[in-house]
């Protein structure tokens, strides 16, 4: 049902609104002087553009004052459109919460963020934004990460999760794959309030329709709210000829009405009327009214009128997602409103003069607080301590061992071995496995997760039946309860990685850490790439597993391959990154990756796996325990020798994945033609690679890594003319070549694949045997 709420007049919260509209004049204030500073004020030797949205701010500075300071309880949490940053830290400001020191540092080196940030800001904000489409649909993957967390401990509680949204943002694709996906329609906490200025970057959008957008979220199960038109409007239109103005309103263009804007009140009499049937009755009805009331009605928006904000914040039904399209003009309140190009406009000193007097502030003392015995600042006061949070106790997340014990034989791959492995953790680690959760996009019998989701279960709000239990042919058993600890997705990777993303947050938010783990097919992890990195940003810690990998899914041609990953893995900042060739290592660069999650310092892990079979006798696995924890340690610290030839080796073969058992046949053809080869296999070229650059005097992160695995994996005394192979792009390893500064060849695939069977195309890409012999013989 779509509610359209004009604002109504309410003597009874005169008071109310009288405070509301004094701190809204002050946000406004706060926010637009934060930007000015940056750019006018502060010092500025580079003449770089510093930038800032004083207009987008001045869209959602009502929107935001209502939901601050009538609506939030401290159990909220909400995230903010990107550009409304300054909002945000000025009504944290006002909240006690930031000090006004910081007003001065917008985008300054130790300051504000440009946008949003949980884990650079100074002050409090629950979801990063920046990415348009991803903070928008954060709280969404919230709420599924809060409801799931408080069943483990109970301490997420409850809470409204808000979206504040440009109306631009519902352009992205992510957003509708989000709302689309049937496990939102029981998200009853999930509030979105559309700042609807039908405006973007560039221009005023012309068929941008709140009509058509309310279908589509009807349809999706949403409780839909207009807030179109403030009080004046309101007003006028329950005046003669106040249906005539409401139809020519309504039906005019976006451009149109966003002109009107611009207006002089003698423009507004003669283009306002139009020259349908209705003219004269608008006309008329013009004449009735004051130069002053026609030039404020005519920007008096729903989504600037805090009675009316209020009333729709007070009608949102929590039994379904909400959202609510508030009608706003980008800019308000500014000399700059309205205008088609205001989007990244700063007023000049003189506009900052003229608005500090509209509102009761000081230009020249920007920062002064509001009087104490104000009603504003005891609204203020009492906000601050009404949504003033608990801190959540830090959890330690469980022990999570070393080793499962497990060393798998027989021939097998790496996506079969990941199933296995949690299954182990159950019975190895049953404190550690309980905190896993597992979430795929529709692909989890084909990624061998089907063993673990029958153990589990599948997590859902709500226990349903599964129709299939007493069929004897169903291997594949959906038991869906709130217990369940997978979570199945429809086919929409960004939603994945959204969700992960907060899942691996909760530890930082609740209190309650959680060990989530993300499988889809590897040639989709550069389609989830950027909101998965963006979550990492936010404080998220996950583990991705992409498989199957590379071209070695032959069949699937080169629609399906993944070339890049490889690297994407190697230069993806908060993540370790491992492709291990054998069983075994599975396990070891999982639980190293479960370490490392829900804490502080933690981070990502991005595991790459195949589907070819490869003989797992070939990894040759010490048996002594000592040993054992030796390979172990090499393997997650990027690299082991494998094959060592019984001489000084005259070519060291670096292999990664599913290659292994190549480059093993490779080496022994060489030593049959006198050419004595060492087998390295690498793990993660992530680690190595900083390993390497700890040795050359690297600073940051990289100069504390340990360099020891580099004298392990390629002993100096050992080295020797280099070939590197991966099923990747061959500068993954290119780098090797400087451990000790050798000759090398790199092996790997820089073109489309087809399809074919295995051998085929690992011939046709230069991967296979003959093509490692001819690179160390050449």
């Amino acid at each position: 049902m779509t509610s359209t709420r004009p604002a109504p007049s309410l003597p009874d919260r005169a008071a109310e609104l009288e405070a509301l509209r004094a701190v809204e004049d002050r946000v406004l204030w706060l926010a637009t002087a934060i930007v000015d500073h940056a750019n006018r004020v502060r010092p500025n030797p580079s003449g770089l553009k510093v930038g800032g949205h004083q207009a987008s701010s001045a869209s959602i500075v009502s929107i935001m004052t209502a939901l601050w300071f009538h609506t939030l309880r401290p159990e909220d949490r909400v995230s903010v459109k990107p550009h409304a940053s300054p909002v945000l830290h000025a009504i944290n400001h006002l909240l006690g919460e930031l000090d006004a020191s910081y007003l001065t540092t917008l985008r300054a080196a130790g300051g504000l963020q440009s946008y949003p940030s949980r884990s650079k800001d100074p002050d409090p904000v629950d979801y990063s934004t920046g990415s348009v489409g991803i903070g928008a649909t954060a709280p969404i993957w919230g709420t599924i990460a809060r409801r799931y967390a408080d069943g483990l401990g109970e301490r997420a509680g409850s809470g409204r999760q808000f979206s504040l949204v440009g109306d631009a943002e519902l352009d992205e694709g992510a957003v509708w794959e989000a709302v689309l996906d049937p496990i939102v329609r029981e998200l009853g906490e999930v509030c979105w309030i559309v700042d609807f200025n039908r405006q973007s970057l560039d221009r005023v959008v012309p068929d941008i329709s709140a009509t058509r957008l309310h279908g589509l979220f009807t349809a999706a199960g949403w409780q839909v709210i207009t807030v179109k038109y403030g009080r004046l409007l309101a007003e006028l239109y329950a005046k003669p000829g106040g249906d005539a103005l409401r139809r020519r309103i309504d039906e005019m263009t976006n451009p149109e009405y966003q002109r009107l804007l611009r207006c002089t009140p003698l423009q507004l009499r003669e283009r306002l009327p139009g020259d349908g049937p209705d003219a004269d009755a608008i006309a008329a009805l013009l004449r009735e009214v004051d130069d002053g009331a026609v030039h404020a009605a005519i920007r008096n928006l729903g989504g600037h009128d805090l009675g009316a904000l209020a009333d729709a914040y007070d009608a949102i039904d929590d039994s379904r997602p909400t959202v609510i399209f508030a009608y706003t003009v980008k800019g308000y309140g500014l000399a700059t409103q309205g205008h088609p190009q205001n989007h990244s406009s700063l007023l000049t000193e003189t506009q900052m003069r003229a608005l500090a007097t509209g509102l009761g502030a000081d230009l020249d003392d920007p920062w002064a607080p509001l009087p104490a015995d104000s009603t504003a600042a005891e609204l203020c006061r009492s906000t601050a301590a009404r949504l003033r949070r608990s801190p959540a106790p830090p959890a330690s997340p469980p022990a999570v061992p070393d080793d499962l014990e497990r060393t798998p034989t027989g021939t097998g791959h790496t996506q079969q071995a990941l199933g296995r492995a949690l299954l182990d953790l159950t019975r190895s680690a049953p404190e550690a496995a309980r905190r896993v959760v597992t979430v795929s996009p529709d692909v989890t019998s084909s990624t061998n997760l089907g063993g673990w989701l029958n153990k589990v279960g599948s997590w859902s709000p709500h226990e349903r039946r599964d129709w299939f239990a007493d069929d004897a042919e169903t291997i594949l058993h959906w038991h869906e309860l709130p217990s369940g600890q997978h979570i199945e997705l429809g086919i929409a990777e960004t939603n994945l990685v959204g969700l992960i993303g907060e899942l691996g947050a909760t530890w930082s938010r609740w209190g309650e850490p959680l060990l989530p783990i993300g499988v889809l097919y590897d040639p989709f992890v550069a389609r989830a790439l950027e909101p998965w990195a963006f979550g990492m940003y936010a404080g998220g810690q996950s583990i991705l597993v992409g498989t199957p990998s590379g071209v070695s899914l032959a069949p699937e041609g080169g629609a399906h391959q993944s070339i890049t990953t490889p690297s994407i893995g190697l230069e993806q900042p908060g993540c370790v990154a491992f492709e291990p060739a054998f069983g075994v290592e599975v396990g070891w660069c999982l639980l190293d990756g479960l370490s490392r999650l829900g804490r502080p310092g933690g981070s990502s892990t991005y595991l790459r796996l195949s589907t070819v079979p490869v003989d797992q006798s070939l990894a040759a696995v010490p048996t002594d325990p000592a040993a054992r924890a030796r390979r172990r340690r090499e393997v997650t610290a990027g690299a082991y020798l494998l094959r060592r030839a019984p001489r000084t080796p005259a070519v060291t073969i670096a292999v990664m994945g599913p290659l292994v058992g190549q480059a093993l046949a490779a080496a022994e053809r060489l030593g049959e033609l006198g050419v004595d080869a060492d087998v390295v296999v690498v793990t993660s070229p992530d680690r190595l690679f900083r390993a390497l650059r700890a040795r050359s005097g690297a600073t940051g992160a990289d100069a504390e890594h340990p360099t020891w695995i580099l004298d392990a994996a390629f002993p100096a005394d050992r080295a020797a003319r280099l070939v590197t192979v991966l099923d990747g792009h061959p500068h993954t390893l290119a780098f090797l070549a400087g451990v000790h500064s050798v000759r090398a060849s790199h092996l790997g695939v820089t073109d489309f694949g087809r399809s074919s069977d295995l051998a085929d195309a690992w011939a046709h890409h230069h991967l296979d045997a003959d093509a490692i012999v001819a690179a160390a013989l050449a």
